[in-house]
């Protein structure tokens, strides 16, 4: 119990920090850096919390009930719109992994031109 109550805490400065602040990121994902950093700073035990997190992990098909329900209400409008909808999804994916693919190529180019110079400068 004591791991659920530390995780939840987690929430709960995320959440306050969100509103506080106004940082336009949700507030469990300000919470879960702040764990994480915890636990990379040593300032929390893993085990502290590992019980509790298998237990969410567990039973986390519960979390996925309400979004499972309402994708079954709007099954008309999916059938309906179901080749815009796919085309849409392949489409997003291949412009996503070919920029992805873009931005990992400029990036080795600019590390390979970082080693070249550092070779040339050291007389190599």
């Amino acid at each position: 119990m004591k791991g659920l109550a530390i995780l939840f805490g987690f929430f709960w400065v995320g959440t306050m920090i969100q509103q506080s602040t106004g940082i336009p990121l949700p507030a469990n994902v300000i919470g879960l850096a702040l764990f994480t950093a915890s636990l990379f700073c040593k300032l929390m035990k893993l085990e502290w919390v590992e019980e509790s997190a298998q237990f969410l992990l567990k039973h986390m098909t519960l979390f996925f009930a309400p979004i499972i329900v309402g994708t079954i209400a709007f099954i008309p409008v999916i059938i309906s719109n179901g080749v815009p909808i796919i085309l849409s999804l392949i489409l997003s994916t291949l412009i996503t992994l070919w920029v992805a693919g873009w931005v990992t190529q400029l990036g080795s180019r600019g590390g390979k031109k970082e080693e070249q110079r550092e070779s040339n400068t050291m007389g190599g």
